[in-house]
């Protein structure tokens, strides 16, 4: 029996080796202290008592591409001393050189590497989403490769691949078919299998024999021990993986709506998409789950959902201040000048480089082409005028170019800045008409719903226009489904009042479509016109549904109308702070939340996650009952 005493040392020793496993990722990946921390409680029991633990430990690893899922595996196996006991696999079927004679299968790569059977060790399955097995219609989706992968997440014992012994038997019939046929010389040849083969059969099988000699094993050795292993026991079948570490990475774009498709995005505020991902739960990711892999399947995964939210801004930044040291200190080692960067420098690479549903791919590549470029030519300017060894070359960045200062001197350095210049709106109409739209929709929003809109930009690289993004509820009611319709007309009303009927711009198209989208499922789906029965298009005559649209269209066009209307009335009320905000986002481009209630002057403090006051109405319906019972 083991001294308890001992016991709690090495115990001690392993959790602070956690706890300063844990402080170094944090001083190596930024913004996701939150996800580190989970990640160590995830794992705490599998390091500190591996001998306790009977079938893999597995968490897994959701998040928008470039948050640093994969970074993070791979850098906490190094630190946990693991780095040749440790197996990352692509789940796309076509990493590590995987061909028809590399490993088909997950215990085919662990067979190939350092980890043992019966030992701990780290898996890593990375880009899991593409591994899916049912498509958008649940149909079954054939995947030929890793098909183990399911059986290791049970309980990590698996099986062997009998296919693949079934293959060698055959190659075995057809070389001693040939031998017969062959000449002497040649059926005296010392190799029988080929290599790749007995390998194989070597893994399968758990021999020990050098891999030479069994290559030279003759058909009937081979059959032999075939039927020796078919004969043996289940346990001597069972290769045992069972005190693994699996990581499961992946992006479940269906778990993000439309933020994971916003490759374009570069002008939403990070904090925004930060904000918004944060809130996913275990929940999200088991429907997400659910569309790609079969319900046993999900289950197979467990319940150990650590959830990755967009960087934060400051995450960015940090990841910035990082960088830029890091390139003028390697520039500074090559040339033997001294760089500082103003902070005009960082700004820019921000505007620049951050794209929030991409994560930190596009900012370390626009890193180099700004700064690896840039530094350089500051430095080959610099001496081309005569600077020495310890000078120091200030670099600055007005939106269009880097400039480089040395001893009162200036040099412009042409930058990739290229969004900066698309978000310029220079054309003084175009600027009037996108903050009097834009101004509409945020001013009617924060009015009908008791909040400032999250964002509101005319500055915009992505598109040509505005926009304004608003928080989400959980429950709609018919109120806010009027408000939101309100809303959507809003921007529309706003240039009809300012500008004029016949000076009204096309830009309220995708407005009016969501706005008709929102009323048209109020009267169709929700039941809340007229009607209560759902009316849908249906080419099954099983459907029990009302495919009478026609008699909705008027209800729709009427509740739009009138609701176009009150935006107009909410308007003309509200003039002087609508011209406010029309200032504000003529001058600055954008307006934050806490700036927008500034402007306006409107009391804007009612919480994200309020609903209608659905409990207040509850404890009414209550006293109507009791007083209705006491009379």
């Amino acid at each position: 029996m083991n001294d308890p005493q001992q016991l709690r040392d090495q115990l001690a020793q392993k959790n602070q080796q956690l706890q300063n496993v844990a402080a170094q990722l944090k001083t190596e990946l930024f913004g996701i202290d939150a996800i580190i921390d989970r990640v160590i409680d995830s794992v705490r029991a599998w390091v500190l008592m591996p001998e306790l633990v009977s079938r893999p430990v597995i968490v897994c690893l959701w998040g928008l591409t470039g948050t640093g899922k994969t970074q993070l595996v791979r850098r906490l196996a190094q630190l946990l001393g693991f780095y040749d006991r440790f197996v990352e696999v692509q789940m796309d079927g076509f990493s590590n050189g995987a061909g028809w004679r590399g490993a088909q299968s997950i215990s085919g790569m662990l067979g190939q590497s350092g980890v043992r059977e019966g030992e701990p060790g780290i898996l890593a399955l990375d880009e899991f989403q593409r591994f899916r097995t049912i498509d958008n219609k649940r149909a079954e989706v054939r995947v030929e490769r890793y098909q183990d992968v399911w059986a290791l997440l049970s309980d990590g014992r698996l099986p062997p691949s009998l296919s693949l012994l079934g293959d060698i038997e055959s190659s075995l019939a057809e070389a001693a078919f040939d031998a017969e046929r062959a000449e002497a010389s040649e059926t005296q040849r010392r190799f029988k299998l080929r290599s790749w083969e007995a390998k194989e059969l070597k893994r399968n099988m758990k021999l020990d024999e050098p891999l030479l000699q069994i290559m030279a094993w003759t058909p009937e050795q081979v059959q032999q021990r075939l039927r020796e292993f078919r004969d043996s026991g289940q346990q001597q079948w069972e290769t045992d993986y069972s005190r693994l570490l699996v990581f499961v990475c992946g992006n479940l774009d269906e778990m993000y709506e439309d933020l994971a498709t916003s490759v374009d995005d570069c002008d939403s505020d990070a904090d925004t998409f930060h904000a918004i991902t944060g809130k996913l739960s275990v929940i999200d990711v088991k429907q997400a789950l659910n569309k790609r892999f079969k319900p046993e399947q999900v289950a197979r995964l467990g319940n150990e959902h650590v959830i990755y939210p967009s960087l934060s801004r400051r995450a960015y930044e940090q990841l910035i201040e990082q960088n830029c040291a890091r390139y003028a200190s390697e520039t500074a080692g090559r040339c033997g000048l001294h760089f500082e960067l103003a902070a005009s420098v960082r700004e820019q690479i921000y505007a620049n480089a951050v794209f929030p549903a991409q994560g930190t791919r596009p900012l370390f590549s626009s890193l180099h082409a700004i700064l690896g470029a840039g530094l350089a030519k500051a430095a080959l300017w610099a001496l081309e005028g005569g600077a020495e060894a310890g000078d120091s070359v200030g670099l600055t960045a007005d939106g269009r170019s880097l400039i480089a200062h040395w001893r009162g001197q200036s040099h412009a350095i042409a930058a990739p800045f290229e969004i900066t210049r698309l978000r310029q709106r220079n054309n003084a109409d175009f600027r009037a008409l996108l903050a009097v739209h834009e101004a509409g929709h945020g001013l009617v929003h924060a009015l009908l719903f008791g909040r400032a809109p999250q964002e509101i930009k005319i500055h915009v690289a992505s598109f040509e226009g505005g926009y304004n993004a608003y928080t989400s509820r959980k429950v709609w009611s018919r109120r806010n489904l009027l408000d939101s319709i309100c809303t959507s007309l809003a921007g529309r009303a706003a240039e009809l009042l300012v500008f004029g009927r016949d000076m009204s711009s096309s830009g309220a198209e995708s407005d009016l479509r969501k706005a008709t989208e929102t009323a048209a499922r109020m009267q169709r789906h929700l039941g809340q016109g007229e009607r209560i029965g759902r009316s849908d298009v249906s080419a099954n005559s099983e459907d029990n549904l009302c495919t009478d649209v026609e008699a909705s269209n008027a209800p729709i066009e009427a509740l739009l109308q009138s609701e176009h209307a009150r935006a107009t009335g909410l308007l003309e009320i509200h003039r002087g702070a609508l011209l406010s905000l029309v200032d504000e986002l003529m001058a600055q481009g954008q307006v934050t939340p806490a700036r927008f209630a500034v402007v306006v002057g409107l009391p804007l403090g009612r919480p994200e996650d309020a609903l209608d006051p659905y409990a207040e109405r509850l404890a009414a319906f209550r006293a109507e009952g009791c007083e209705r019972l006491r009379a």
